[in-house]
């Protein structure tokens, strides 16, 4: 799948370090994540339904 032209948007917590956050990109059927600090590394491809449970249980932590 294409990704150079998506719009990747960081966590507003994430601080100007961002050693540790991840960047999400909508998708037209779901989301794409990647690590901040490797943007051309690997990219994980979610569904809406299984990024909607991923959150939901992120949230609950």
């Amino acid at each position: 799948m294409e990704l150079s032209n998506v719009r990747w948007r960081k966590a507003s917590r994430s601080s100007e370090e961002g050693d540790q956050c991840i960047e999400l990109a909508a998708m037209p059927d779901g989301v794409a994540v990647r690590d901040s600090k490797n943007p051309q590394g690997p990219k994980l491809l979610f569904g809406l339904a299984d990024f909607r449970h991923i959150a939901y249980a992120i949230k609950k932590l």
